[in-house]
């Protein structure tokens, strides 16, 4: 199921996939690019790995279209409640917590942008 998912990740263009854009915490390459403003913010991401790109989408899903506050509001409980951290090594949670990191870290950069 995870591996489905990440296969409909919308692909990310060569050019957003800069350092900027990288992910650092990760094992695997995952780039993370943000777009919209404080009221509705988007995300697309990209892994060179298929259980990482599944990941991705599941936390995708759940931040993707909300709005700053709430997306710096919410913790990825979802992981642990679903059971999915029990299956992950510890090198796959951290990356799970440093994509959470990045994806609250543009959302409080649209807040201070004022929108």
């Amino acid at each position: 199921y995870l591996i489905d998912l990440g296969r409909q990740l919308p692909p990310l263009d060569d050019s957003e996939k800069t350092e900027a854009n990288l992910l650092h915490g990760c094992q695997s390459q995952v780039w993370v690019v943000a777009s919209g403003d404080a009221d509705c913010l988007h995300f697309r991401a990209a892994s060179d790995a298929a259980i990482v790109s599944g990941l991705i989408a599941l936390m995708l899903k759940v931040y993707d279209g909300r709005s700053a506050e709430t997306v710096l509001e919410m913790k990825p409980d979802f992981i642990s409640s679903i059971g999915l951290d029990r299956h992950l090594s510890s090198t796959r949670n951290n990356g799970l917590a440093a994509l959470h990191k990045r994806l609250q870290a543009e959302a409080a950069r649209r807040l201070a942008a004022g929108g």
